[in-house]
């Protein structure tokens, strides 16, 4: 099941809806618990014992961490036993695959018969709910959260549905006190749905419509330095679209039950460095990789070479976790190699002014790393970027100008607009003073309040854009969000 998606809509979320607010504050969160394994049943009923089965072992393990005590070492062993049996459980569905497969390429070489192994499917979601139970346990081990004995509580937590199959990558240290006491208020349910639905629009509307471009650009066997860049602009853009579009949607869903979740973009392609770009997409999985991988390899605390070798290594390792496939291995060594290239520049990555050529260099360095993170093997990958970089026909082939559609170009220049005009209101709102900007309502000194005008009329323009989205959901395939792969 996926959000967006009409049984999501107008069956799963009205039916949970009613029955969390008609129940007690008691039973929400075994409420919540079954409604979220229901959810994610309806991809795979045997998938979900796995899920349940990985709920219960670092339960398990968070209880004997924290009997051993913080930090001893009784406590480091049970952690490693935990995170042993986690990361053995991701290797195999994620890796088994791919391992065999490179094995195979290196063994068929030498004229030896290949291994055989039955196809694994990967389990939605598992990067996910492996990585937050990690955390889990990794807290409890340094003392920043205690081990709960509440199961129902924990599982819930691991299981949520409105993050579940794709982030944001949640800790449970975060969110303890909101399971245990979290407010429900018409404003704060009123935020939640108008932040789903802009989230649905940002799916639905612009990454659906984009995804045909960069999926028929990417597909071409001779592209054109135009078709190529067309592509690769195309994906960038509906990448975020759609991510973000996914996050907004479950920030949104948490807000409806009362949760509050951390945020997991704040205008990345506003960055005017790479470091800076981290620090605004993905958050979520940015700080965990920084917190609990980056941190534990030593961080920046032993020599300037080890900070260096961490940050690549974090990014490698960063970009393997986003799948099997040689690809994701170079998207993360490509962002490594250029943090650790700030770091030994010292390039400003706070910057309080905007600088137009680091803005334009840094996207440049994005987008190019988005096209082998795109690409389905190395040879696609550089089929396009000989194309990109070939610097020759910047003409759309014929073949691409018989697929291209006036609705899918304006789509592409209205999200590009769209990506400027928050991304500089963001850059400069945060570089303005808090006391310097407009409150949305003003009380006056008799009480009145002067409602801001404009905040109504966006609301009620996200309102008619989702209902038409709804309509256009209703009206084209099937489309899966980018994340659930990974």
């Amino acid at each position: 099941m996926v959000f967006s998606s009409n049984v999501f809509l107008f069956l799963f979320l009205p039916i949970f809806l009613g029955l969390y607010y008609l129940s007690g504050q008691r039973y929400r969160n075994l409420l919540l618990l079954v409604a979220s394994y229901i959810f994610y049943a309806w991809w795979r009923v045997d998938f979900l014992a796995l899920f349940a089965g990985v709920t219960l072992w670092n339960y398990w393990i968070g209880l004997k961490v924290g009997a051993a005590g913080v930090r001893t070492k009784p406590a480091q062993r049970w952690l490693l036993l935990g995170v042993g049996v986690d990361l053995a459980i991701l290797g195999y569905f994620k890796y088994a695959n791919f391992g065999v497969d490179s094995l195979n390429a290196i063994v068929t070489s030498f004229g030896l018969e290949p291994f055989i192994l039955t196809h694994v499917l990967l389990p939605i979601g598992i990067s996910f709910y492996i990585f937050e139970s990690i955390s889990y346990i990794i807290d409890v081990y340094r003392g920043d959260t205690p081990a709960t004995r509440n199961l129902i509580d924990f599982a819930a937590f691991v299981a949520i549905f409105p993050h579940l199959i794709a982030g944001p990558v949640l800790r449970f240290k975060d969110l303890v006190e909101q399971f245990n006491n979290r407010t429900h208020t018409l404003d704060k349910f009123s935020e939640g749905c108008t932040r789903f639905m802009q989230g649905f629009i940002k799916k639905v509307f612009i990454a659906d419509t984009l995804a045909v471009i960069a999926d028929h650009c990417f597909a071409l066997q001779a592209p054109t330095t135009g078709d190529a860049w067309l592509g690769a602009l195309a994906y960038t853009a509906q990448l975020y679209f759609d991510f973000s579009g996914y996050s907004d949607m479950a920030i949104g869903l948490g807000l409806m039950m009362g949760f509050r979740f951390m945020e997991n973009f704040k205008q990345p392609y506003i960055s005017q460095s790479i470091t800076e770009f981290w620090r605004r997409w993905h958050i979520s999985l940015s700080t965990w990789l920084r917190d609990y991988l980056y941190i534990t390899l030593g961080g920046n605390r032993k020599g300037t070479f080890n900070t260096y070798r961490n940050l690549f290594l974090t990014m490698l390792l960063g970009g393997l976790w986003h799948g099997a496939n040689f690809t994701y291995i170079l998207w993360g060594a490509w962002h490594g190699m250029w943090l650790a290239i700030e770091r030994a520049l010292g390039i400003d990555t706070n910057p309080q002014r905007f600088n137009p050529v680091k803005w334009a260099f840094t996207f440049l360095l994005v987008v190019v790393g988005w096209v082998i993170f795109r690409a389905e093997n190395l040879h696609v990958a550089g089929r396009m970027y000989g194309a990109m970089f070939s610097f020759g026909d910047w003409q759309l082939s014929e073949l691409n100008r018989a697929q291209l559609t006036g609705l899918q170009v304006a789509t592409l220049v209205i999200a590009y607009l769209t990506l400027a005009w928050f991304g500089l209101r963001d850059f400069y709102r945060t570089a303005t003073p808090a006391a310097a900007l407009p409150t949305p309502a003003q009380v006056n000194a008799d009480g009145s309040v002067d409602v801001d005008v404009t905040r109504v009329l966006t609301r009620v323009l996200v309102l008619l854009l989702f209902a038409a989205s709804v309509l256009k959901l209703s009206a084209q395939s099937y489309s899966p969000f980018l994340y659930f792969q990974f």
